[in-house]
C-alpha cells in the first residue's frame, strides 16, 4: 500500500513547491521589478509619511475637502471588508440610503442646484473606489472654494488638472482621485485656522 501512495505523495509535494512557492515567488519578483509602485500598494506620501493609497478611497467629511462617493466596505473604505451592497433597484433599503445620501449632499452643497451625479449617491462594486466623476467634483467646487476662501476658478483649474482621462483612451470614464486632489488643495490653498 505504501508503494501505491508514494507517487501521490511525491506529486503533491512537487506541485506544492511549484504552485505554492516557485510560481508566486517568480510573479512577486517580476511585479517588484516591472511595477514596483503598484506591487507595493500605490502608496501616497506626504512629508515622508504614508497618507493613503491611490487605489483605495478614503472618507473626507470636512467642508474644505472634496468628498468621495459612499462606501459599503465595512465601516467605510475598509479594504479588508471590500464589497458592494448587492441591493437591487426595488430594495427599500437602497432607496432609503440613496435618499439619505441625496439629502446630505444637498445640505453640504447648498449652492449646487443641478442633478446630483449618480456616483455621489451610489457605492462602487468594491466599496473602495478612490475616484469621483468630474461632474461630482464640479458639484462640490462651490463648497470647497468657500471653505478655503479661494477663487472658484482656481479650484476649477485644479480639478481639471487632476482629472485623469479614460484608461487606454477608451476604457471606463474620466475620474478625479479624491485623495490626490485634496492633497493638492492643502498644498496650494491651505486652510487658515
Amino acid at each position: 500500500m505504501l508503494r501505491e501512495l508514494m507517487p501521490a505523495f511525491r506529486l503533491t509535494l512537487l506541485f506544492t513547491i511549484l504552485t505554492g512557492l516557485v510560481y508566486p515567488g517568480i510573479v512577486t519578483g517580476l511585479c517588484q521589478l516591472l511595477f514596483p509602485d503598484q506591487a507595493n500598494g500605490s502608496c501616497v506620501e506626504k512629508n515622508g509619511r504614508v497618507v493613503g493609497s491611490r487605489l483605495i478611497g478614503q472618507s473626507f467629511t470636512r467642508p474644505e475637502y472634496f468628498h468621495a462617493r459612499p462606501s459599503e466596505a465595512g465601516s467605510g473604505y475598509d479594504a479588508s471588508a471590500s464589497s458592494g451592497s448587492n441591493l437591487g433597484p426595488t430594495s427599500r433599503k437602497l432607496f432609503k440610503r440613496v435618499k439619505t445620501a441625496a439629502d446630505q449632499f444637498r445640505a453640504e452643497n447648498r449652492d449646487f442646484k443641478g442633478h446630483i451625479p449618480a456616483d455621489m449617491l451610489t457605492t462602487s462594486g468594491s466599496g473602495l473606489d478612490p475616484h469621483i466623476s468630474p461632474a461630482s467634483a464640479e458639484a462640490q467646487m462651490s463648497r470647497v472654494s468657500a471653505a478655503r476662501r479661494t477663487d472658484p476658478a482656481k479650484i476649477k483649474q485644479l480639478v481639471a488638472q487632476s482629472t485623469a482621462g479614460r484608461p487606454l483612451g477608451f476604457l471606463g470614464e474620466p475620474g478625479v482621485n479624491v485623495l490626490e486632489l485634496n492633497l493638492l488643495l492643502d498644498e496650494q490653498f491651505p486652510v487658515s485656522k
